[in-house]
């Protein structure tokens, strides 16, 4: 027994050695690091002053690219109403908002999408092909986004910003600048959003009527209506094929 103790003892002595000579033959060899620096120097020649107002400019589109997708896009009218529709249900957070702002993104990817393509066929490739100067690449740009805003902007919404801006009144809708175009189409969007939402509310609020009238007639007072009432509402928005319906109402919408 001490014979099979001592080998034992011996063989882990000699795995330790081993292992450690292993251990120092790889920290022996030098790691090679990447090597990151940041450096901000005076700009000197034209081209810099040139080359950092054109990172200055990509870092403020990028900072401004939510609201340019959530004020100049149908994003504002989809997520408004699936939130009236998520109230109405009174489903508390079912679905998550993650859920929600995840299909209006996509909502929005489809209905735009003959939007940014012609952005990127009138403006974008032929810029990239460097056929087009970076000026009339954005006036390309800009002129379908102005197209799709101007034709789901009310009169009236127009009117006011135009008003507001003590601007001359523009002959033809071309005249009218892009940013008072924007706050128009914005509210004019919400205007609409409520809209669909009210008419998304009737339904469900006979329902609840309905419920809470026949608990009272029972005398049953301690029962919360809201509990009663969620059932009948999520198997009405079943039967009558709910999101089928309210998305193609949203897409329809816009045409």
């Amino acid at each position: 027994m001490n014979k099979s103790k001592h080998k034992k003892i011996w063989l882990a002595l000699v795995l330790f050695v081993l292992l450690l000579s292993l251990t120092a033959e790889v920290f022996a060899t030098p790691i090679a690091l990447p090597k990151i620096g940041l450096e901000v120097d005076s700009a000197e020649e034209p081209q810099d002053v040139v080359l950092s107002l054109q990172i200055l400019g990509i870092l403020t589109v990028l900072t401004l690219a939510p609201a340019i997708l959530i004020l100049m896009t149908s994003f504002t009218r989809i997520i408004v109403v699936f939130a009236f529709l998520r109230n109405a249900l009174a489903t508390q957070q079912m679905p998550p908002n993650q859920v929600l702002i995840g299909l209006a993104l996509f909502l929005t990817f489809f209905t735009m999408a003959p939007v940014w393509q012609e952005i990127n066929q009138e403006a974008l490739q032929p810029y990239l092909n460097k056929e087009i100067s970076q000026q009339v690449a954005y006036q390309n740009a800009v002129s379908p986004l102005r197209e799709f805003m101007l034709k789901q902007t009310r009169e009236k919404d127009l009117a006011l910003f135009v008003n507001l801006s003590q601007m001359a009144k523009p002959e033809s809708p071309e005249q009218i600048p892009t940013h008072v175009l924007v706050p128009a189409f914005a509210i004019s969007e919400l205007k609409t959003a409520f809209q669909i939402g009210f008419i998304l509310y009737l339904p469900f609020i006979i329902i609840d009527m309905v419920v809470a009238s026949t608990l009272m007639s029972m005398g049953m007072m301690m029962l919360p209506p809201m509990m009663i009432s969620l059932p009948f509402k999520l198997l009405l928005f079943i039967l009558v094929d709910g999101w089928n319906l309210v998305v193609q109402s949203l897409i329809m919408s816009f045409r």
